[in-house]
């Protein structure tokens, strides 16, 4: 099978520490002109399209601004900046764990997105990690979801990035994730979970369905204390939600967890109170590049366990 070239590299700089948009005209369609594909494809709507255009803002591999009357050649690349939302500035540190050539694992507070995505763009581990460090070149090799803290691993060498995403779906990456919970001493833990999730999109909670269980979780009780309990998560899948929906399923949904059981009204814009308490405690895995054997673990402490009264107030 033939492999696909690379795109080749983008002619506009960074901005706050996010790429560039990048398009790629489809072939197999047929436009007369760049500006009325942008047009149909992009949400902006043809008075921005065309504001950009005559600003010189939409660029071609050669970092040439595109005319409104420039043909429309299959393949091409076009390059622009995308206008960066007004972002809350999540108030906590991204504190770098390990550093080396190759990789940066970074301990990601509650909040923080890992990579821009709707309306986090500069506001997320990514971004602050390539301007905090000064690697541009620094990429996400997986993900934790936003109200999630914890640990994430960051590759410094975009030909080296595909490499240490395979370990997360080759699944040769030990992950540990700690929660604090009620405690109901009737629960028989620990146990495995096993369940089939699906998540649909543009609904925010994942569901569990009959069929295959595609959901893999193990449940261990650290301790408990004054009715709530810290609990061990070993995930041994990767399903969108998979050790909240777990959780929930057990009864003891993850405190703090906007989703479940219930869906509650989104919070406003700056209340960083109750976050989730769910923390991605452990990554280990071989290096594939170095073959060193790396075991982190976060500094992180779960608010909700270590001063209830705090977190709840």
């Amino acid at each position: 099978m033939r492999r696909r070239s690379p795109p080749p590299p983008s002619p506009l700089p960074q901005r706050e520490g996010v790429d560039p948009v990048r398009v790629r005209l489809p072939a197999g369609e047929a436009w007369a002109t760049v500006r009325d594909h942008l047009v149909a494809r992009l949400a902006a709507g043809a008075e921005v399209i065309d504001a950009m255009l005559d600003a010189g803002e939409i660029v071609d591999v050669a970092g040439r601004p595109v005319p409104r009357d420039m043909a429309y050649t299959p393949g091409m690349y076009l390059w622009f900046q995308r206008k960066l939302p007004d972002e809350e500035r999540v108030p906590f540190t991204v504190d770098v764990v390990y550093q080396d050539e190759h990789v940066v694992v970074a301990d990601k507070p509650h909040f923080l997105a890992t990579t821009p995505r709707g309306s986090h763009v500069a506001e997320t581990a990514l971004a602050r990690l390539r301007r905090q460090l000064d690697v541009p070149t620094l990429g996400a090799a997986h993900r934790l979801d936003r109200l999630t803290a914890g640990l994430v691993l960051f590759t410094v060498r975009p030909e080296e990035r595909g490499a240490y995403q395979s370990l997360f779906r080759d699944k040769r990456v030990t992950k540990e994730y700690e929660a604090v919970a009620l405690y109901d001493p009737a629960l028989d833990l620990p146990r495995t979970m096993r369940s089939r999730i699906v998540k649909e999109r543009g609904v925010m909670a994942a569901r569990e369905v009959e069929g295959e269980p595609n959901a893999v979780s193990r449940v261990e009780l650290l301790e408990h204390l004054e009715g709530r309990a810290r609990y061990r998560l070993v995930p041994h899948t990767g399903q969108t939600h998979q050790l909240r929906v777990h959780m929930s399923a057990l009864g003891m949904p993850i405190l703090g967890d906007p989703l479940y059981p219930v869906v509650t009204d989104p919070v406003a814009s700056g209340d960083f109170r109750h976050p989730l308490q769910l923390l991605a405690r452990v990554l280990e895995f071989t290096d594939p590049i170095t073959g060193c054997e790396h075991r982190f673990v976060s500094r992180r402490v779960l608010g909700a366990w270590a001063s209830y009264d705090e977190w709840a107030g």
